[in-house]
């Protein structure tokens, strides 16, 4: 307990508060040059405009906390990049000065996991397609790992592809969640405040065609849902009514490409929010360009 606030841990019975100024590290071997993506869980206490600046010199990134997507107070956050040596330090730290010391993010659950990037398959024109290649997922949490924004992340966390505007996207397992095809899937949680894209090479004038399932992740997200997608000069919404409980559909746009590389976005038209009060929205799996 914190005055009135109840504190929770979602894995074992210890977790890491930050307080003002504070840091977490940790020296880790990697390869150089190699790709890798950070799991951590995190929650806000106290403080109006918590946030966390994560670093692996070079590189850092501040991601703010004012959104909780989850029910539990509990997210789990990806952050990748790139090993510039091959020992590293990994920095966890709270940049805030708040006037209550005791206020500051709760830590738990650190892990790292090497990426392998994805490579072109004779059949699909885009990486990554059915979105097996990502961060790590801690099996004894229920809420997926979000993927912030490129302003965040200079490296993706879920290889070949970008996430773009403001908000995460939620990456999700099989294992908690109905995902259309294979292990993993992205939910759209933010409505328009989130999109996800990947530039891939194309020829223009050629004609192309992009093939993608919509469905929902059985996680009690109910109502009427729009995916909107973009490719080059056209444009599809695709509709899907979910009752919460799994199922998804298969959609498609035909496209001329506009020259020699085609922007591919998806996004989800409308905000979804579960009846806890969680973000919630359309999940985008298998998807293929010929």
């Amino acid at each position: 307990m914190q005055g009135d606030m109840y504190l929770t841990v979602p894995e074992g019975a210890y977790a890491v508060r930050l307080g003002n100024e504070a840091s977490i590290k940790q020296c880790l071997h990697v390869s150089t040059g190699s790709y890798y993506a950070i799991t951590f869980s995190a929650v806000r206490t106290c403080a109006q405009n918590e946030q966390l600046n994560i670093s692996v010199y070079p590189e850092s990134s501040l991601m703010p906390m004012q959104t909780i997507y989850s029910s539990d107070g509990w997210d789990s956050y990806a952050w990748g990049f790139q090993a510039k040596y091959d020992y590293v330090e990994l920095v966890i730290h709270n940049p805030g000065v708040d006037e209550d010391p005791a206020c500051g993010p709760l830590i738990d659950s650190v892990a790292i996991q090497t990426l392998y990037p994805p490579p072109l398959s004779e059949y699909n024109m885009l990486k990554n397609g059915d979105f097996e290649e990502g961060p790590y997922m801690f099996a004894n949490t229920s809420w997926g790992v979000l993927v912030p924004p490129m302003i965040e992340d200079v490296h993706s966390a879920l290889p070949a592809w970008m996430v773009e505007s403001l908000k995460a996207v939620k990456y999700i397992d099989s294992g908690h969640y109905a995902v259309p095809q294979g292990q993993r899937a992205v939910e759209l949680v933010a409505g328009r405040e989130s999109a996800l894209s990947q530039i891939v090479e194309t020829t223009p004038g050629k004609n192309y065609s992009l093939t993608f399932l919509v469905g929902d992740a059985a996680d009690g997200c109910i109502g009427y849902m729009l995916v909107e997608v973009y490719a080059g000069r056209e444009t599809s919404r695709v509709p899907y009514e979910s009752n919460g409980t799994g199922g998804f559909q298969k959609a498609f746009l035909q496209f001329e490409a506009p020259g020699n590389t085609t922007h591919i976005v998806f996004l989800s038209s409308n905000y979804h929010m579960k009846f806890d009060g969680s973000l919630c929205g359309p999940v985008i799996d298998d998807v293929w360009l010929f």
